[in-house]
């Protein structure tokens, strides 16, 4: 028992919620967009998961596992390329067991699409469930506005042309109100349904049942006494007077957090958890007292540079009012209380504040929960003092920070997770992932080599990790490819092949480093097998069709990329157009290029002054191709192509 969310195999642990888990089911499957809001803490992860997600009959509906809007560690950032970050993540927690590769600038749509329709005994389509959880995180400080809106968007339109499609959205309530508000009618017609804490009934039943389940039951009365002191709030003002308050819902994590320091507390041998238990061990009090000092205190380390007596000292004079109950704080744009809004959404997320919609207008933050204010109240001499450092909890504070774009600070965490990780390789492989990650993000490509290389040494003694290792391999062979290292980054891709020899995504960028690397005929034919293998497969066609226009051969490129919706990609996009001019049709070709900018790829650059050539606009080509030709610019060229950028660039 801890403060984590309930997972589908603890659904026979994961009690109270029976009539929401029922519910919530229903409209899910009946309806083509659901929302589930809730404050932090309610339990809301936990619903779907062991609660709703195993009432879900599979001879009915085709539910895919619940969507995450944060990719974790072990898919290299290096392998998600220009996709969108967060429709990457959610992609790859729908099909866990894709190689990254595969899920590359695909969009919800496309996805799905390309999925086998299932059917009922009947012959009839199931219902396709979609479920995205924790979709906060799109509409908080630090995020690519521009990513969160496409997600939305793609969602919409996902939505919108499959009438057997049915969505359920899953975030805090303060989320709420903007997706109420985008422009998209799936959007404005979405159910609603909000989860609220648990009635005493529902967490009496919450505490007897894991309990039960675990062979130490509860005696008669043990829980309800339990649940009557989550219930009562005792109030000390700094006059010394004391009064107390009964409140009418428990929440979730606060039984958690509860049941799992009595649990701890319990004697050796203890078969039956008594009321004498409860009184003696079971202090509510100050277990949630000492959950939330360390929350205070991640926070601090994380958003407030440490300052975790300071930030108590805030939170106190802002939200404990003179008798020591809560008081509200009006929310500002940048900062509310006098904290930026990067500390009070870190603090909204880790279920310290709560933001409320008044009925005449405006949002104010409160502290979550009465039972807060002890937390924020008692001298220091009264806390915990603070245990072992948690390797897991820092390499989660660094994940966080990265996904927010704070590099130093996801460096800071990381390597102390790593500092403190020990044998655990497994852990010191997801680490040294993550710092790779981090200096790929900083640009420092030789760190993140060096990183990538230690987490493939440690996860190659791991039974299981096969694929984990070409992922790794893949990434490496990427960047050494960014850095023109072709022969080094044939060999690791190589490596990777011999792991994964089933996966077509792998033997496409082997194709790709072997045509870069002079291996025109080897790249060719490696990618003819595998279309031969696996059909129209678009990674495939799209690395030949533009090597077909490369090497001048406009026929055969326009056979392949024709096949494929290639508006997205700069590079498929110019392959056409290039193939286009080659075959006499200028004008068609000028129409399809791309304008130029500083991130252009020189491959790009080339085809669009190849494209100028063949229309007889010889204005900028010479100067299009030295661009090309460039020292220092990454990736280089692919080696078949600069002698023709040479030629060009003699003008």
């Amino acid at each position: 028992m801890g403060p984590r969310a309930f997972r589908p195999e603890d659904r026979h642990v994961f009690f109270g919620r029976a009539r929401e888990a029922r519910e919530l089911a229903d409209h899910w499957q009946a309806n083509s967009l659901t929302f589930l809001s809730g404050p932090a803490g309610a339990g809301k992860t936990s619903l779907l998961q062991a609660g709703v997600l195993p009432l879900l009959d599979p001879d009915v509906v085709d539910a895919l596992p619940v969507g995450r809007v944060a990719s974790g560690t072990r898919v290299p950032v290096v392998l998600r390329g220009g996709s969108n970050p967060y429709v990457f993540a959610v992609l790859s927690s729908w099909l866990p067991y894709e190689a990254p590769s595969g899920l590359s600038d695909v969009t919800i749509s496309g996805f799905l699409a390309r999925r086998r329709v299932r059917h009922d005994q009947y012959g009839d389509p199931m219902p396709t469930l979609i479920a995205v959880d924790g979709a906060e995180a799109l509409l908080a400080a630090g995020r690519d506005p521009a990513a969160s809106d496409d997600l939305f968007a793609q969602l919409a339109a996902a939505l919108e042309g499959d009438r057997d499609l049915r969505a359920l959205v899953v975030m805090r309530e303060d989320a709420l109100p903007m997706l109420r508000s985008r422009r998209e009618k799936v959007f404005r017609r979405a159910v609603e349904y909000a989860v609220e804490a648990l009635e005493p009934a529902a967490a009496a039943a919450a505490v007897r049942g894991p309990a039960k389940a675990a062979g130490r039951p509860f005696a008669p009365g043990a829980a309800e006494r339990l649940v009557d002191d989550l219930l009562t709030v005792r109030r000390v003002s700094p006059l010394g007077d004391e009064t107390e308050e009964r409140l009418p819902l428990v929440e979730p994590l606060h039984l958690q957090v509860v049941c799992a320091a009595l649990w701890k507390a319990l004697p050796p041998g203890t078969s039956v958890v008594t009321a004498g238990h409860v009184r003696d061990l079971g202090d509510v009090a100050r277990s949630l007292a000492d959950f939330y000092d360390g929350v205070i205190e991640e926070v601090a380390r994380d958003a407030y540079h440490g300052e975790s007596e300071r930030l108590r000292a805030r939170l106190r004079e802002a939200f404990v009012d003179e008798k020591g109950g809560r008081k509200d704080v009006v929310a500002g744009p940048a900062e509310s209380a006098g904290l930026p809004d990067a500390v009070i959404r870190a603090l909204a997320g880790r279920h310290v504040l709560r933001l409320e919609e008044r009925p005449q207008g405006g949002s104010r933050w409160r502290l979550s929960h009465d039972h807060l204010v002890r937390a924020l109240t008692r001298g220091q001499e009264s806390r915990t003092p603070a245990g072992r450092v948690d390797p897991a909890e820092y390499r989660r504070l660094a994940e966080a920070a990265l996904r927010e774009g704070h590099l130093e600070r996801a460096r800071d965490h990381a390597r102390t997770a790593l500092r403190h990780s020990g044998p655990d390789k497994r852990l010191r492989a997801d680490v040294e992932q993550l710092l790779a990650d981090i200096a790929y993000r900083s640009d420092d490509l030789d760190t993140a080599v060096d990183h990538y290389g230690r987490a493939s040494v440690l996860l190659q003694s791991l039974p299981g990790a096969e694929g984990q290792v070409a992922g790794v391999l893949t990434a490496i062979s990427q960047i050494k490819m960014a850095q023109g290292r072709f022969e080094s980054a044939l060999r690791d891709l190589e490596a990777a092949a011999l792991r994964r020899p089933d996966d077509a995504g792998i033997r496409v960028e082997l194709a790709w480093v072997m045509w870069c690397s002079g291996h025109v005929n080897g790249a060719v034919d490696l990618l003819g097998t595998v279309l031969a293998e696996e059909g129209d497969e678009r990674r495939a066609l799209r690395a030949r069709g533009e090597i077909m226009a490369d090497l001048g051969r406009p026929a055969a490129a326009l056979r392949d990329l024709g096949r494929l919706d290639w508006g997205y990609s700069p590079s498929a996009r110019t392959a056409y157009a290039l193939a286009l001019a080659l075959e006499g049709r200028a004008d068609e070709a000028l129409d399809l290029v791309p304008p130029i900018e500083p991130g252009t790829s020189v491959t790009v650059l080339l085809r669009v002054a190849r494209i100028r050539d063949a229309a007889g606009r010889r204005d900028e080509v010479a100067s299009l191709a030295r661009r090309a030709l460039e020292d220092g610019v990454r990736p280089p060229l692919p080696r078949p192509l600069v002698e023709v950028a040479e030629r060009l660039a003699r003008g």
